[in-house]
Formats: C-alpha cells, sequence, structure tokens
C-alpha cells in the first residue's frame, strides 16, 4: 500500500490531520479555536459591518440603554457601544500579538543561547532577567510608557519588555535540559553544527510548554494594555480601545448606566478567556511527540 508520502512531488496532508484530530480529541481546544476566529473575523471586518460610526457623538442619543438600535446602549457622548467594542478588537488583539510576538522571539534567541552555550552568557543573562523580574512587571510597564509617552509602539514595547524573561527562562531550562540528550549529541555526530543542532533538534522540542506560555501571555498582554489605558498612560481616546472604554464606564455605574462598562470589560474577560483555554491545544499541535 502506497502512502502519500511516498508519491514524489506529493506533500503530505499531516499538519492538516494533527490539527482536525487535536479539535477532534479535546471539546474546550475546540470552543476555544472558536472564539479565537470569532475576535479574528471582529479583528480583521469589524469595521466594515458594525451598524455605527465608532466615533460619531450625538448629545441627544446619550447613555441610551440597550435596544435594537444600539445592541450595547450607548455612551456619554452617545456613540454606539456595539460598534466601539467590536472596532477595539482590532487594536487590542494587535496590541497583544505583536508583545507576544516580540518577547517570544527575544526571550527564545537569549534563553537558547544562555542554555545551550552557558557559561558567562548564562551568568550574564540571569542577572538581567532577574533585575527585569526585581520590579512589579505593570509598574515596570508603567513606568516605561510614562517616560517614553502613551504611543501604541511604546506600549507594545513595554508589554514585550516584560514578557521577555518568562520565554528566557523557560526556553534556558529546556535547552539545557536537552543538550546532552541522546538525538542532540547524535546530531552533532552525524555532523550537524551547534547552531543546526540547536534550531533544528533541540529547539523544536521545547516548543510545547513555550505555547503554553505564549497563549497566557497573549491574555496578559491584553490586559496589560487595557489597564494602561485604564489609568491614562494607554491609547488615547476617542480610539475605541477596551481599557478606555472600561474607564469610562466606571463612572456611569453608580448612577444606574451599567451597560457602559459591562460590554467593553465582557469583551476583555472573553478575550483572555480564550487565550488562557488555547495553551494545551497550542502544546499538542507543536508537540513532535503527539505527531501521528
Amino acid at each position: 500500500m502506497t502512502d502519500a508520502t511516498d508519491i514524489p512531488g506529493r506533500k503530505p496532508d499531516g499538519a492538516w490531520a494533527h490539527l482536525l484530530h487535536v479539535l477532534r480529541e479535546n471539546p474546550v481546544t475546540m470552543l476555544s479555536f472558536g472564539l479565537f476566529a470569532f475576535f479574528l473575523l471582529q479583528a480583521f471586518f469589524g469595521a466594515l459591518i458594525v451598524p455605527h460610526d465608532p466615533l460619531a457623538t450625538n448629545a441627544a442619543n446619550a447613555l441610551q440603554p440597550p435596544d435594537w438600535t444600539h445592541w450595547f446602549g450607548t455612551d456619554s457622548l452617545g456613540r454606539d457601544v456595539f460598534s466601539r467594542v467590536v472596532v477595539a478588537t482590532r487594536l487590542d488583539l494587535m496590541i497583544s500579538v505583536l508583545a507576544v510576538a516580540i518577547s517570544f522571539a527575544v526571550g527564545s534567541v537569549l534563553g537558547a543561547v544562555a542554555g545551550y552555550w552557558g557559561g558567562w552568557i548564562d551568568a550574564a543573562l540571569n542577572r538581567v532577567l532577574d533585575t527585569i523580574m526585581a520590579f512589579p512587571l505593570f509598574v515596570l510597564a508603567m513606568g516605561i510608557v510614562a517616560a517614553l509617552g502613551n504611543s501604541i509602539e511604546n506600549i507594545i514595547y513595554a508589554t514585550a519588555l516584560i514578557n521577555i524573561p518568562f520565554y528566557a527562562r523557560l526556553v534556558r531550562a529546556e535547552v539545557n535540559i536537552r543538550r546532552e540528550a541522546g538525538f542532540a549529541l547524535a546530531a552533532r555526530l552525524s555532523g550537524n553544527s551547534h547552531f543546526r543542532t540547536l534550531a533544528f533538534h533541540i529547539f523544536p522540542n521545547a516548543l510545547p510548554p513555550m505555547m503554553v506560555q505564549v497563549s497566557l501571555n497573549m491574555g496578559w498582554a491584553i490586559l496589560n494594555a487595557a489597564g494602561l489605558s485604564f489609568i491614562g498612560l494607554g491609547v488615547r481616546p476617542p480610539t475605541p480601545e477596551w481599557g478606555i472604554m472600561v474607564a469610562e464606564g466606571a463612572n456611569y455605574i453608580i448612577s444606574g448606566h451599567w451597560w457602559v462598562a459591562l460590554f467593553p470589560g465582557l469583551w476583555l474577560m472573553l478575550a483572555v478567556f480564550t487565550f488562557n483555554l488555547m495553551g494545551d491545544g497550542l502544546r499538542d499541535l507543536v508537540d513532535p511527540r503527539r505527531r501521528t
């Protein structure tokens, strides 16, 4: 019987088969990926499908409760809360994804080099990471944004910086454990350079626990950006952003206008919940031992 991998010029469909297997095996993973797709659709097409302009004000419709015209009600300036919540998805996801991508890339390189070669490189890296971790991370992010200015770029850099130690320490530990493993020694004996052994043999085996960290950090990054916006150091009004909207709505909860803060907070909670659930699924997708 001929396997698909034996046919010249034909790529195996193992990746898709493995993805479907992971989704079928774990309903929670399927739910999390479905929610993630829901947020991606909002991020890419939200501005096209919302019923109202998220920046348009109308004093006559200020603080109107949810109805068939304004599904999530309106805020103090008469802006449609539903439209603002949906459009804000793109900005919050962009901040989260870019911040985690930067911290993942930098932390992975630093941790892999330190874990593989050790010595003074390892000692120096640990001292730098200890210095970063000595500060309360949100306070450190506040200081960076306050010093550099509350722009979107600076929020991304600050969020990435406070997440680098998580990846660097995790990769260092995983690489340090596997650098003398049998498959790594076999790779070096077969003529692979140290760099190739590290990049193509050791590092892929360190990815599964890192995927769990990526999932958690995505949620933390969104919370960090929302927290900075809540205290006035994040995205500037009138740009739609979940943290700003919760901060603005908090002033009206006591007066009974609960919807202004509830729905942005609900979307924020749902996004963090989604990323927290995705960790196990991402780990299973990249784990070489689970591939069939």
